[in-house]
């Protein structure tokens, strides 16, 4: 374990962790003393975020897996076997991510939806439901899902993202519920509760943009800060809210 961060102890899984957001949070989250578990199906990626952060957190406990996320016995397993191997799993950061618009709503392709649903909705569901118990019975458990400030003001290109985001928002607040009504009338112990970005924004796309404003975009290291300012908020101020890192539609 490394330092005395303020994640110190805590096991904490990512899922979407090759991308750059994962890259951040995977880092933040080392940084903090977390023991952190990353998940990709890209594993050359993988491999290059968890290094980032072993480096990072100073000989933090990191590892990687390649999950399928599509198969709920699989990241049944995952889950599992994180907390047979730490004892504990504090934490799910669901960072799987994808994007499909089109010119206007007219022009929608059907087939989008076929892929965002997989990506966006079935993700959410199979690791909700995969570490529901493990983070119930976890003293600082969250289920934390980056959304998108379309799922609450769609646009007409981008139908078929907004409703999956949605969808994805309207399931981790049924989980939610589930911890708010395990805790009782002494409150939820765990929490989920949902991220929201305009989108997200990283070193490589300014560099390949360098005239671009990215107005309103949340970079990805604000992005990871965020997720691990959650774990100093008590469960009853995190669970089932929407935590805003851009304007409020």
């Amino acid at each position: 374990m490394a330092g005395n961060g303020s994640l110190s102890g805590a096991v904490i899984a990512v899922a979407g962790a090759g991308g750059p957001a994962g890259h951040a949070t995977l880092v933040r989250l080392a940084e903090a003393g977390a023991t952190v578990v990353g998940a990709d199906n890209n594993p050359e990626r993988l491999a290059e975020a968890v290094d980032a952060a072993r480096y990072a957190g100073g000989g933090a406990v990191v590892t990687g897996e390649t999950v399928d996320l599509l198969d709920l016995d699989s990241t049944r397993a995952w889950a599992d076997r994180i907390e047979k191997d730490h004892g504990r799993v504090d934490g799910l950061v669901h960072l799987v991510g994808g994007w499909r618009g089109s010119a206007n709503f007219a022009e929608t392709d059907l087939a989008d939806w076929d892929l965002l649903e997989k990506l966006l909705i079935r993700t959410v569901q199979h690791t909700s439901l995969a570490f529901y118990d493990g983070l119930q019975r976890s003293d600082r458990g969250r289920y934390l899902l980056i959304s998108a400030s379309g799922a609450s003001k769609p646009t007409a290109g981008n139908a078929a993202y907004s409703a999956a985001k949605a969808a994805a928002e309207a399931w981790t607040l049924a989980m939610a519920d589930a911890f708010r009504k395990a805790g009782g009338e002494a409150g939820p112990v765990s929490a989920a509760a949902i991220l929201v970005v305009k989108a997200l924004v990283h070193d490589a796309m300014r560099a390949e943009r360098p005239n671009a404003k990215f107005a309103g975009f949340t970079d990805v290291t604000d992005l990871a800060e965020a997720v691990e300012g959650v774990w100093s908020k008590p469960a009853s101020e995190v669970n089932g809210n929407r935590l805003w890192l851009t304007e409020q539609p």
